[in-house]
């Protein structure tokens, strides 16, 4: 059984994030704490570890998982374009739990499935997972659950599903427990997702592709109703491809498309999928992107 490791306890939280490191650099899994639900990492640049993070979840090339940053600086580094009412959107929901899916920058030489284009971001309210990000860079990070299971909320639930496939669990407490649970399932504290590419793309409006802790009210606060492309009403019940952080969108779990309605990022596969053209030989280091701020890294930790 993979070892989980208490972020409670200063001993066995400095074992664990660095075991955590050393797993992500070595391309395996890693199970986090998030503000919303559990998430399931790999190095967003490593294509096979990627690739392994959809296998052990049981999902499909179909289905990209989102990444979670460190900071609003690598929102910068990662998307193409980031328009105005996205920068007062993530002003006054990051840290937190709202996933955006932007066009991501054509020179980014990572592959998270079929994205077509897009990535969908966010920067998680938890302190283990900021600290982790920040010395890792960007994360894939799907929600830490089997296809059609529910999004674990504790790192055990995690590890009972996942079980070795993972080899670091960071056990920083139970998720969500900030939120109110509003998302598409009773109990759901995974990330509301929005599609922000059709302020670009002509439409001129942001969707909601998947309901989660941060109303549309909430968002209609900031940018405005009209901005707000109408709601859609399912015809049937949520599916695995429409429902269920993930990103029938979640770019992305966590944060992240129109994904599992109980998981935390995974966007439907027409809303982020991303195989961008690669202008660069090799992966960006954590180095080569703007490090989050002593500000973004400790908004979280309150």
């Amino acid at each position: 059984m993979t070892a989980i490791y208490d972020c409670s306890v200063e001993s066995q939280l400095l074992t664990g994030m660095r075991l955590a490191r050393g797993a992500i650099g070595r391309g395996q899994l890693v199970v986090i704490p998030t503000d919303t639900v559990y998430g399931l990492a790999a190095d967003a640049f490593d294509a096979a570890a990627v690739t392994r993070l959809l296998e052990a979840k049981g999902r499909e090339r179909t289905s990209p998982p989102p990444v979670l940053i460190p900071g609003i600086p690598t929102l910068d580094a990662l998307a193409r374009e980031v328009p105005e009412p996205v920068r007062d959107l993530v002003a006054e929901f990051w840290p937190g739990g709202l996933t955006v899916i932007l066009h991501a920058q054509p020179s980014l030489t990572w592959d998270l499935g079929e994205t077509r284009g897009t990535v969908a971001l966010r920067m998680p309210d938890n302190r283990f997972a900021l600290e982790l990000l920040a010395e890792t860079g960007p994360l894939a990070v799907s929600s830490a659950n089997l296809s059609g299971e529910p999004a674990a909320t504790t790192a055990a639930d995690a590890e009972v599903m996942l079980g070795e496939s993972v080899a670091v669990y960071l056990d920083g407490g139970p998720a969500g427990s900030d939120y109110d649970a509003i998302g598409e399932r009773a109990g759901d504290t995974s990330s509301t997702i929005i599609d922000a590419t059709g302020l670009t793309d002509g439409s001129g409006t942001i969707r909601i592709v998947r309901a989660g802790v941060i109303s549309r009210e909430r968002i209609a606060a900031v940018v405005g109703e009209e901005l707000l492309a109408p709601a859609v009403e399912p015809v049937a019940p949520a599916t695995e491809a429409a429902n269920a952080d993930a990103p029938a969108p979640e770019a992305g779990s966590s944060d992240v498309s129109a994904p599992e309605p109980a998981s935390e990022a995974e966007p439907a596969p027409d809303a982020v999928s991303a195989d961008a053209p690669a202008d660069r030989d090799a992966k960006p280091s954590a180095a080569d992107l703007p490090a989050a701020s002593d500000d973004e890294t400790g908004a979280a930790a309150s």
